[in-house]
């Protein structure tokens, strides 16, 4: 009978794990990050008949993303590789005789310019930079390049050391900083010098530096019709970099290499694009008020008399990425909404056109807004498309009707059973605002039963989340949870107004938003209320630890990569400057008692709920010496916390794959060890 008893366990316990296998293989899994791949950077044949773009994927070898250029023609579908290798193409740029495609890749070990010939497939590169290139755009007549470039300035330190024998081995050299911005998230401690404007010949050749100043002269530049001058965007007031964001148009004489502004007026002036008639100038800004938030408008000024409109005065949302139309009546412009990325038609008088809102996101690991468009002479669009089951593909949209032209993630995922998500809206406990969120659904869930929740925030704070693809969130779900996002108050894509409830006052009323939200799901009956959990990252990561100071209702919570003390946030930060002057009333030893009552240490005392933390130990955005701070509070306090080190990760912690399966797993073993 012992005998009987122990094979039959021994049968059922074989059974059991051929079904926890099938049901693992069956759910999406940490492994299965590197087998996602995602589209972005679209460029669109002036026929419609192609379009270009960087298809990504992540490469299990290197744990590195790595991206190639490819073609999907519109009639047939049929995709085709223009680069090939394990490294990253980007940028790809066709040339406006159609002739060529110039793009940047890292194949040799360095960022340099590749051209590619489209008749022949020839590839070859044509630069040897110094430095990585950025932005690169071609000229009228498609015989040269221009793009930004950094350059060092020539420094010394102002001490040397006197008296060093021949062959002696001395300590390693002071590091002497005096700049404003001296280290950088993503990019460690700077060099000193400054991005200049560069124009390569589109054959090859040497490099000739168009701009020589101590400005950062970056970012997309737009040719006058006839190719002798350019436009271009940048900071180069006396107190740039203490007033980071009041950028202006210049324009640039390719002949005499002179510079003279075009706009003038403190706020943010960017994305300049000629139409493409000559006489237009389109560019992005708003008024600098010194506000958490301003809506972006589009501008439209008139070359030949100077006259300045904005198209876009009474259109409560951010104009995003610009493009004119061929005859230049109009522009497109892409917009967030309620979580959504849109594309709509301004003409330069009129009434705008909505063309799509399914711009699907480009982010990976969490569900954040965003994506890609362009468009053909013939006004043919072409977006990547994306929503909450499957990464960004390359869709386009033909005489309103838009089609699915790529399907990247078929082989990935078309076994798997994913999470679905459902959209709902709240009223906030406390003042009946609005909110909106999403409710991701564990595969096979049954509402029958009673599930954990996981509370997620997104970062920013003004930035929202939406109906899109996350690698993480999926994840979750996959290991029986239900995971709610949203977008309290403070997020964009819901007005200026929305966002700005947060202006010298986060955190507040979101966290009244979010228990709302919470308690919304509980009220539909299949949540286990002894296990709440709640999580974010970087604004996220503060709205969670604000969380844990203000109730005790969720066994457990993971703040990653959070601000804990805004005083030394905005003295460690690497963007200080915008911090000190737009996010509070003054700098810190003026308004003590403002930046204390809003930061999170204040009340660690109240903190029982066991909380974990986890950052990049390169983060220089919210360095880790706040989450240190948090932690040996927490310690003192008898709390139980541990905290997650991420070796030679910035504030981006998902970059490398392997990373965001890290975060993955450490959150749901937290979570796990913690229920009851």
């Amino acid at each position: 009978m012992k005998k009987f008893l122990a094979l039959s366990f021994g049968s059922s316990l074989v059974l059991g794990c051929s079904n926890l296998a099938y049901a693992e293989t069956n759910t999406l899994q940490l492994q299965d990050v590197f087998n996602l791949e995602y589209a972005n950077q679209i460029d669109m044949t002036e026929d419609g008949k192609t379009v270009y773009f960087v298809r990504n994927r992540m490469d299990i070898k290197t744990d590195r993303k790595i991206g190639n250029i490819w073609s999907v023609d519109y009639k047939t579908k049929q995709l085709q590789p223009l680069t090939s290798g394990v490294h990253m193409d980007y940028s790809p740029v066709l040339s406006p005789d159609g002739q060529r495609l110039a793009f940047i890749s890292t194949r040799d070990g360095s960022s340099q310019i590749y051209m590619k010939w489209l008749k022949t497939g020839a590839i070859a590169k044509i630069s040897n930079l110094t430095s990585s290139p950025r932005a690169i755009s071609w000229s009228p007549d498609s015989s040269q390049l221009v793009f930004s470039m950094f350059v060092p300035s020539n420094s010394s330190a102002p001490v040397s050391l006197p008296g060093k024998p021949k062959g002696a081995t001395w300590a390693e050299p002071a590091k002497f900083i005096d700049d404003v911005y001296y280290r950088a998230d993503g990019g460690g401690y700077t060099q000193k010098g400054f991005s200049q404007l560069f124009a390569i010949d589109a054959n090859g050749g040497n490099a000739q530096q168009l701009t020589n100043d101590e400005f950062d002269n970056a970012g997309d530049v737009s040719f006058s019709k006839d190719g002798k001058s350019l436009y271009f965007s940048a900071n180069r007031h006396e107190q740039n970099l203490l007033k980071p964001t009041n950028s202006e148009v210049y324009k640039l004489n390719l002949n005499t290499l002179a510079i003279e502004p075009i706009t003038d007026r403190n706020g943010p002036d960017q994305q300049p694009k000629i139409s493409p008639d000559g006489r237009y100038l389109a560019y992005t800004g708003y008024d600098d008020k010194r506000t958490n938030y301003e809506n972006t408008q589009l501008y439209i000024r008139d070359l030949k008399t100077g006259d300045t409109k904005s198209l876009t005065p009474n259109f409560d949302r951010s104009v995003g990425k610009i493009k004119w139309s061929a005859n230049s009546k109009g522009v497109y412009f892409s917009y967030a909404d309620k979580g959504q990325t849109a594309l709509a038609y301004q003409p330069r008088s009129g009434k705008r056109k909505v063309i799509t809102e399914q711009i699907g996101s480009v982010a990976f690991g969490r569900p954040y807004s965003g994506g890609d468009f362009d468009v053909s002479e013939d006004g043919d669009v072409a977006f990547t498309l994306g929503d909450t089951q499957r990464p960004a593909d390359i869709a386009s949209v033909k005489r309103g009707k838009a089609e699915r032209l790529t399907n990247l993630n078929a082989d990935a995922l078309d076994t798997k059973q994913l999470a679905k998500v459902e959209e709902i809206w709240v009223k906030s406990s406390y003042d009946e605002l609005p909110i909106q969120g999403w409710i991701a659904y564990p595969p096979e869930f049954d509402s029958s039963k009673k599930y954990p929740l996981i509370l997620e925030i997104h970062g920013g704070p003004v930035a929202n989340y939406g109906p899109h693809f996350s690698a993480e969130v999926q994840l979750f779900a996959a290991k029986g949870n239900v995971v709610l996002y949203m977008n309290p108050r403070g997020s964009d894509s819901y007005g200026k107004e929305f966002a700005q409830t947060i202006h010298h006052n986060y955190p507040s009323n979101d966290f009244d938003d979010l228990m709302t939200g919470v308690d919304a799901v509980i009220e539909k009956g299949f949540i286990d209320e002894s296990k709440l959990f709640v999580t974010g990252g970087s604004g996220g990561g503060v709205l969670t630890a604000w969380i844990v100071g203000h109730t005790d209702r969720f066994a457990a919570a993971v703040v990653a990569k959070p601000v804990i003390n805004w005083i030394s946030f905005v003295l460690t930060a690497d963007f200080y400057p915008f911090f000190a002057d737009y996010w509070f009333p003054g700098k810190p030893w003026d308004h003590i008692e403002h930046y204390m009552k809003r930061s999170p240490i204040s009340y660690v005392g109240n903190v029982t709920t066991p909380t974990m933390l986890l950052t990049g130990e390169s983060d220089y955005r919210t360095p880790i010496s706040e989450t240190e701070q948090f932690y040996q509070a927490l310690k003192l306090q008898g709390v139980d916390t541990a905290m997650v080190r991420i070796p030679n990760a910035s504030h981006g912690i998902t970059t490398r794959p392997s990373n965001l399966m890290t975060k993955v797993a450490y959150i749901q073993w937290w979570f796990d060890k913690h229920t009851k």
